[in-house]
């Protein structure tokens, strides 16, 4: 596994995209709509910043995430080969799992979460690309 992506939760991406932009040389690799958010990522030669900002009529974990720790740092994730494989090593070494089963994510990808109760308190995401 390698590192992939920090998601960062933001109410305007934009301007952080653009702020990122010109202090890190991270142009905008990707943008999309999925899931009730508007999702950017930022390519920094060696994995991303993925900004997360909810839609105006969003519901779900990052409006939750927002309403009560503001913009930050969300999840840090990890790329794997084999999604599957990294669950079940995750879940023999005692990890609780949020996701049991990959599911769809952002920019065609197959992701699961780790619980960061179990984790050092970091939500760590698996990524398949």
């Amino acid at each position: 596994m390698q590192f992939d992506h920090a998601g960062v939760a933001t109410d305007d991406a934009d301007a952080l995209a653009a702020l990122y932009e010109a202090a890190f040389d991270a142009p905008v690799a990707h943008r999309e709509t999925f899931d009730g958010l508007d999702v950017t990522f930022l390519d920094l030669g060696n994995g991303y910043f993925e900004l997360l900002e909810p839609t105006p009529d969003a519901e779900g974990a990052i409006p939750r995430y927002l309403e009560r720790n503001g913009p930050g740092l969300h999840h840090v994730a990890l790329a794997t080969d084999d999604i599957a494989a990294a669950l079940d090593a995750a879940r023999e070494a005692g990890i609780e799992l949020i996701d049991e089963d990959p599911r769809p994510g952002a920019w065609g990808h197959e992701v699961a979460f780790c619980h960061p109760k179990s984790t050092g308190g970091v939500l760590l995401e698996f990524v398949q690309h």
